[in-house]
């Protein structure tokens, strides 16, 4: 059954809400609950994309399945649509000299189309995100009015029966139905184990495509053109949701914009400072954002 957050926190059942309101950037995929040295974390492509949208001053819903284990209080004023589960989907990350070692402790419910409300089926924008195989691939196809933006780092990833995390292919008619349908790719190299002959075919599939390359910026395909953006200089703390706040950013500035070359200039700037702070602190600030705005013309 359908529950929704009310901006408290608070769990209702769909049949108990009054009204949903229509909003501007609809995001679907599971929030993560991210097992720390200091404790549970939220995270997840969700939570950074959301938070960064809203901040870019776009109302926002989110579409998902979490538990009562999640700490949800960084998600207060944001409408949530939540697909009832035990256990929300836990990752735990673990640095090694190798580098990350990533478990899947639990997944939570899937999601399909069933469970996006009706007022929010004509979004502006919809951002697919899916972290551990969660999202039906049939989704990119149900939006017609909307710019379709996608980040498929959970379709390209599996795990084994102790829930180590490891890389995958995407499933070929899945990534081809996605890839043929959408408005907007944006992965990293670590999602393709920087195989970039997959980039280059995955380009040629879709309509605009842009990788992240972490401090090296990023690069965008489009029109069978390729242009780099190099990232600012910064001091790095930590890189958690860099790559998911660049892909609210490029969403939100494409919408705008209808620019892919501006869009990208300015998420590759505005993700640049996420990585000065630590977790969820690394959203964009007010000046931040008007900091990386440029204007465009027509």
């Amino acid at each position: 059954m359908k529950e929704l957050f009310n901006p408290y926190g608070i769990i209702q059942r769909m049949s108990e809400l009054v009204s949903l309101q229509p909003v501007e950037y609809l995001v679907i995929g599971h929030v993560a609950v991210d097992l720390t040295p200091s404790g549970k974390q939220l995270g997840g492509t969700v939570s950074y994309s959301a938070l960064t949208a809203r901040a870019m001053g776009v109302s926002v819903g989110v579409v998902t399945s979490v538990g009562e284990d999640a700490p949800l209080q960084a998600l207060d004023g944001i409408q949530i649509v939540n697909v009832s589960t035990e256990y929300s989907t836990i990752f735990e990350n673990i640095k090694t000299e190798n580098g990350r070692r990533q478990t899947l402790h639990h997944q939570a419910a899937l999601i399909d189309f069933e469970h996006v409300p009706h007022v929010w089926r004509n979004a502006s924008i919809v951002h697919l995100a899916p972290i551990a195989q969660e999202v039906d691939s049939k989704l990119a196809e149900q939006f017609p009015a909307s710019l379709v933006g996608v980040t498929p780092q959970g379709w390209m990833r599996g795990w084994d029966e102790n829930g180590k995390v490891f890389a995958t292919a995407w499933d070929a008619n899945a990534s081809n139905q996605v890839l043929g349908q959408v408005g907007g790719v944006v992965m990293s190299v670590e999602d393709i184990n920087r195989d970039l002959e997959l980039v280059e075919s995955m380009a040629h599939q879709t309509r605009v495509l842009c990788l992240t390359e972490g401090e090296a910026g990023s690069v965008l395909h489009w029109n069978g053109d390729r242009r780099r953006f190099r990232a600012p200089a910064v001091t790095e703390v930590d890189a958690t949701g860099a790559g998911d706040i660049f892909a609210a950013a490029f969403f939100v500035r494409l919408h705008q914009t209808r620019d892919p070359w501006e869009a990208a200039r300015f998420a590759t700037n505005l993700a640049s400072h996420s990585v000065t702070r630590v977790g969820l602190n690394g959203i964009p600030t007010k000046e931040e954002i008007e900091s990386c705005l440029m204007e465009v013309l027509s």
